[in-house]
């Protein structure tokens, strides 16, 4: 019996590709050819209840097409590179993401102190995240809500140092990264200074492998802090450092509320200069919550030095938010990219990331790297010895698929001419066609 659901997301299509990894790329092979079956494009998804998040069909971005062209120089480039016909295999998806070296254009999304994402589950996905070399981001509220250190002498580590250890351990030579956020409460409990200046995270910082990024927002509840549910005793203990009220009419469940934060663009300037100039090792990263200013929110940011600029979209998950939030408030994530347009630096994508398609399409828009959060709970859920290794090694190749039908072999190449919106403008007529050489008979 599984332990984790999310409803409204594709939980089946997860949970079986932990399993089966990339073998469910593809249809059954026991249902081809002799099987009977037939197997074409089909509807878009139903919605998981009335009124629910894909009531109104697919978001903008799920709708795009991706659109291979015709004639593909990049190809005939890499043939003569390579001195034969290109194969998917072919296609580089290394790179930097945020001043990080990383084999593929993903990373861990946060998970912050709630259950899900503080427990055993988050331990399995650090583990596979590090094996794979991924940049992993360590959510807000870990110290304020489990403390920076447990059982001194006794050998037990806290939430936050005990994912950084085990990342720390298993992540290859030269690739990876550890991002720890920082909102309000976080910088009350001083957590960048302690990791900085911390002997335990001393050979991450000193390659170049540790990050802060600071927490403007989050898709799931645009506007708000963090939210979780918390038992009696646990609320009695966080009164003083978070508002715990009364909603659900039970006295063993309270809801902990966060604060926001309050930013300007001056403010958001003089937070990224701080963190450059106190923590000079460390990389810079902003999360940004679909707020309708994003395209400026992330300009502002590049503009003082972030190393990276993520942004989260309205389908972005959580550990808990209101329904009125998840359903109602934000932009999704192809409105944002829309609206950032090229990014003037790197800019990493959230949001109801886990298959190829939906992360090529992020990459077409301008990203360099999208991230798996409800995905990554999902696998390791399912298996935690391999489930986020399965889910990654089917997303990879995927993309490479795509990306070598789009006629090119690196996601830096991709760009939104490989994209198509059935919703918009007809594209124009089609030129004449070129005379035969030599002239018309």
């Amino acid at each position: 019996m599984n332990s984790l659901h999310a409803d409204g997301f594709p939980e089946r299509e997860v949970r079986a590709r932990a399993r089966a990894g990339t073998a469910e790329v593809f249809p059954a092979a026991d249902g081809y050819g002799d099987g009977g079956e037939l197997y074409g494009a089909g509807g878009f998804p139903a919605p998981a209840a009335p009124g629910g998040p894909l009531a109104q069909g697919p978001d903008a971005l799920d709708r795009l097409r991706i659109v291979p062209p015709v004639f593909m120089p990049r190809r005939l480039e890499k043939l003569i590179e390579l001195g034969r016909e290109p194969r998917y295999e072919d296609v580089e998806l290394g790179g930097t993401t945020g001043g990080f070296t990383t084999p593929l254009p993903l990373y861990l999304s946060a998970f912050g102190s709630t259950r899900a994402g503080s427990g055993d589950l988050a331990l399995a996905a650090t583990r596979q995240a590090a094996r794979l070399g991924l940049p992993m981001v360590i959510g807000e509220n870990m110290v304020p809500v489990h403390g920076y250190r447990r059982g001194e002498g006794d050998g037990v580590r806290s939430a936050l140092l005990e994912r950084i250890a085990v990342y720390a351990q298993d992540v290859p030579d030269g690739l990876g990264g550890v991002v720890v956020q920082q909102s309000t409460e976080d910088a009350d409990s001083e957590v960048w200074n302690l990791l900085y200046s911390d002997p335990g995270t001393r050979a991450l910082r000193d390659s170049g492998r540790l990050g802060f990024e600071l927490k403007v927002g989050q898709g799931a509840k645009p506007g708000l802090g963090g939210m979780t549910v918390v038992g009696a005793e646990e609320a009695g203990r966080l009164a003083g450092q978070f508002a715990v009220r009364d909603v659900f009419g039970d006295p063993e469940r309270w809801l902990r509320c966060a604060t926001p934060g309050t930013f300007t663009e001056e403010i958001v300037r003089q937070q990224l200069r701080f963190m450059r100039n106190n923590f000079p090792l460390a990389r810079t990263w902003v999360k940004f919550h679909p707020g309708r200013d994003i395209g400026r929110a992330a300009a502002t940011a590049w503009a003082a030095g972030a190393d990276a600029v993520t942004v989260d979209g309205a389908e972005g998950g959580t550990g808990w938010a209101p329904r009125v939030f998840l359903d109602q408030v934000g932009l999704p994530l192809g409105e944002c990219l829309r609206r950032i347009g090229t990014p003037a630096g790197d800019l990493l994508a959230t949001g109801r990331i886990w298959e190829g398609g939906r992360a090529v399409r992020a990459l077409a828009l301008g990203a360099r790297a999208v991230g798996l959060g409800r995905a990554a709970l999902v696998a390791v859920d399912e298996d935690p010895g391999h489930g986020l290794e399965r889910l990654v090694e089917a997303l990879t190749l995927e993309l490479r698929l795509l990306v070598s039908a789009l006629g090119k072999y690196r996601t830096a190449d991709l760009d939104p001419a490989d994209l198509w919106d059935p919703a918009a403008a007809p594209e124009p007529a089609p030129e004449p066609a070129p005379e035969p050489a030599g002239g018309r008979p």
